[in-house]
């Protein structure tokens, strides 16, 4: 970008579009971001002079608002297979891999136990688990602890 101060309106527009994140899930995440960094683009090859500032800020905005609703579409068939699988997983024996995948949006991922036990303080059957996704074909990986609860839900904590 020839223009420092095009350069700023860019930078901010999508800082403050990653930090409205609100429960909203990676992809829409992500979707708004390139969303508005496309559409910034776009609009800086679409105005001149004083015109190019507003260009680029419509096309951020816009690109960010088309991108973030793609996003969420999206989002919700990948977080129903992905809650499919750590529900089974939590009932697998430990050490078994329970994979998900959506292949409309081509994201993927797994969940596997790797330790089970009692919660010290309330006595509460847990299990240690990993957990990969891949989305848009960047990895992520997380572990964390599960217990049961008294309904037979597993609730996350930590």
């Amino acid at each position: 970008m020839k223009s420092p101060k095009l350069a700023l309106i860019v930078i901010t527009t999508l800082f403050l579009s990653a930090c409205q994140t609100n429960g909203v899930g990676p992809k829409q995440q992500f979707g708004t971001l390139a969303g508005a960094g496309l559409g910034a683009l776009a609009g800086a090859n679409m105005g001149k002079g004083r015109g190019r500032l507003a260009t680029v800020a419509l096309g951020a905005l816009g690109g960010a608002y088309l991108g973030s609703e793609i996003g969420r579409s999206l989002d919700r068939a990948d977080r129903r297979r992905a809650r499919r699988a750590y529900a089974r997983a939590m009932s697998a024996p430990v050490g078994q891999r329970i994979a998900w995948n959506n292949p409309n949006s081509r994201n993927f991922g797994s969940y596997e136990t790797t330790r089970e036990g009692r919660d010290r303080a309330s006595g509460a059957y847990c299990r240690e688990y990993k957990s990969t996704i891949n989305v848009g074909g960047w990895d992520e990986y997380s572990v964390g602890t599960a217990c049961r609860q008294p309904d037979g839900t597993w609730r996350i904590i930590s």
